[in-house]
This record gives structure tokens, C-alpha cells and sequence, in this order.
């Protein structure tokens, strides 16, 4: 570990912060997350790529009071916490105050680079995994962003595009992406990642596939795939990269 490029005295860190489960009823969100995870730690010759070049935060549970009542969408205290992160209270909000301290000290931190934030839900009326991203006046900002999302889409089979939207409305003003996509500068990236509760459509059918937990937890290790082709660090995996595990 101590050849890692991010982990040498003094090396700036890049850093890809990912929460999930915010709204306890998204269960999918687990399993992407988990997915993720699984992979990152695994002996994949591309996870250990991505280890020794980026460092991963990641919460995977934002609302564990509300998983262990059984919640769709609040918390024990009854808040959507997904709506509070503009001024999360210790008290009533602890996760999100907790995790939005880390990110704005990592922040103030002149040697870690904070460039990617993604939340991970689940949506109860669209199919497929999608984005949704931010909008800036500044148009190059803006294209850098739908980079990573078109990315993706080459990656997954299930992830589409072409749902994934960019927008600033107002009733999402406090959720993750919004504020921190204000908060935080032109080099990072914020966004919601959702994938259906039910099904995907494959590319060229009309064919509705139902999801599975292997197939959310294959979302999420494309997901983690996908920092290899943004970082372009493709010619460091060792081995052919057909050793990939069957990722789509």
C-alpha cells in the first residue's frame, strides 16, 4: 500500500464520497451500495487499480433509525433527511450533520480533492438506473458533468441516459446533490444516482427485465468500474481486462 499514489507523504488525494439509503424505503440503494463496496475490496485486478489512485468514502446507511422502524421515506424523528442538508441540526438530523462535517473539512483540506459525491436512491416509478446531476451557467462545467453518466451507461446495460436529467428544482433544493453542488467548486461532481424498484428495458428491445439483487449489485460494481475509464487508468490493470468479472 505504501507504493499507492494517493496514500505517499504529501500526495494530494482525490476523493469519491458516496452515501446511500437516505430514504430507509429504497431498499435497491443497499444493494447498489453493496455492490460497490464488494467490489472495491475485492482482489479484482481494477479495484486494486482504483484503490491505489482514489480513495473511497462511503456511507452506506444515511437514515439507520428509519431502516429499523421500518420507514418509507423518514426518519425516528420524522424528517426527511434528504431535505436538511442545507442546515442539519446534531440533534434532529445527526448522520447528515455528521457526514456533511467530513465532506466540508475534506473540503477545507488543501491536500484531498473532493471530485465526485454521489447519492444512491431508489425511484418508484421510472425504470432503469439514471442520474440526476445539476445545472451551471457555465456551459463547460455543465458538458464535464454528463461525462461520467455517458460513462456509465457504456458500462451498464441497465443505466440509461437518456433518463438522466440535470435540473435545479426548487422542491430538491435541500437534498445532497443540490447543496453540495453549490457548496463545493468546479472541480467536483454531485450526483443522485436512482435505480428502478421493478425493471429495466435492455437497449433495442421493448422487453422489461425485473431487477434482482445480484442485478442491483451489478449496477453498483459498473459504477465502481466506471472511475477506471474517467481516470483513464485502463493501461494499469493488470492482465487482460476480459478477466472482468461479468460486470453487465
Amino acid at each position: 500500500l505504501s507504493a499507492a499514489a494517493n496514500l505517499r507523504p504529501g500526495a494530494e488525494q482525490k476523493v469519491v464520497f458516496i452515501t446511500a439509503r437516505v430514504h430507509p424505503g429504497e431498499t435497491p440503494s443497499s444493494f447498489v451500495c453493496q455492490g460497490i463496496i464488494d467490489f472495491l475490496v475485492s482482489h479484482h485486478p481494477i479495484a486494486k487499480v482504483l484503490r491505489d489512485h482514489l480513495v473511497f468514502k462511503i456511507a452506506p446507511m444515511l437514515n439507520p433509525d428509519g431502516v429499523y422502524l421500518g420507514n418509507y421515506r423518514c426518519s425516528l424523528m420524522g424528517f426527511d433527511l434528504n431535505r436538511h442538508w442545507a442546515n442539519p441540526s446534531p440533534w434532529a438530523h445527526p448522520t447528515l450533520h455528521g457526514v456533511k462535517e467530513l465532506i466540508i473539512d475534506m473540503y477545507n483540506n488543501p491536500k484531498i480533492n473532493l471530485e465526485f459525491y454521489i447519492d444512491i436512491h431508489a425511484h418508484s416509478t421510472m425504470m432503469n438506473g439514471f442520474m440526476y446531476g445539476n445545472i451551471f451557467e457555465d456551459e463547460e462545467r455543465f458538458q464535464r458533468q454528463a461525462v461520467f453518466p455517458k460513462l456509465l451507461c457504456q458500462n451498464a446495460e441497465d443505466f440509461s441516459y437518456s433518463s438522466t436529467s440535470f435540473n435545479r428544482d426548487a422542491v430538491k433544493a435541500g437534498t445532497g446533490r443540490r447543496f453540495l453542488g453549490g457548496l463545493l467548486n468546479d472541480t467536483s461532481y454531485c450526483y443522485t444516482l436512482e435505480v428502478s424498484f421493478y425493471s429495466y428495458i435492455l437497449g433495442g428491445t421493448a422487453s422489461a427485465v425485473p431487477y434482482t439483487e445480484e442485478a442491483y449489485m451489478k449496477l453498483g460494481r459498473n459504477v465502481a468500474r466506471t472511475f477506471l475509464d474517467y481516470y483513464r487508468l485502463n493501461s494499469l490493470v493488470e492482465g487482460p481486462l476480459a478477466a472482468t468479472p461479468k460486470t453487465r
